[in-house]
């Protein structure tokens, strides 16, 4: 079982695991993620070569509030992994796995845009679905869902292209 040989391997950085309906879910701590995800890339026997997707929860009534979830894949050994890493705020954040997968780039972006949660050494965090004037975070339990948001003037983009946001 993969779980038994993760928890074998990173011992107390793994915060604790589960399987149901033959999907494998681990926490692990988020000061030692950066490191357990490069592990889980690289030595033999585990080899996940890709990062399927990235996403988060929001458990607003329990400490610790977001979920950063991670789902792993190993084209080699095919078999598929679910990480978990908990943080009590979005402004605690994350670091970054870009350097590990490139494809969390976007997949990032996509999660600090929707639920503001920040990825420490990300080398472009903005906004990617959302205009930048555009306030809050919409995926957030608590966003007030009939706020109404700034209006952004009609723009042709061939005469008057938009700014890169930064």
């Amino acid at each position: 079982m993969l779980v038994e040989k993760i928890k074998e391997r990173f011992g107390a950085d793994i915060v604790d695991s589960s399987e149901a309906h033959g999907e494998e879910t681990v926490v692990v701590s988020r000061d030692r993620a950066l490191e357990i995800f490069r592990t889980l890339r690289d030595e033999p026997g585990f080899e996940f070569d890709m990062l399927v997707d990235l996403t988060a929860v929001d458990w607003i009534e329990r400490k610790p509030r977001f979920e950063v979830v991670y789902h792993l894949n190993s084209l080699k050994l095919g078999h598929r992994l679910r990480v978990k890493v908990q943080i009590d705020s979005a402004e605690t954040g994350v670091n970054s796995v870009c350097e590990v997968w490139k494809s969390a780039d976007w997949l990032e972006r996509e999660c600090f845009d929707m639920f503001g949660i920040q990825f420490h050494g990300h080398g472009d965090l903005r906004r990617i679905l959302l205009y930048d004037s555009f306030e809050g975070h919409p995926l957030r339990k608590d966003y007030p869902y009939q706020r109404r948001q700034p209006i952004v003037p009609e723009t042709d983009p061939v005469v008057l292209p938009l700014r890169p946001s930064r």
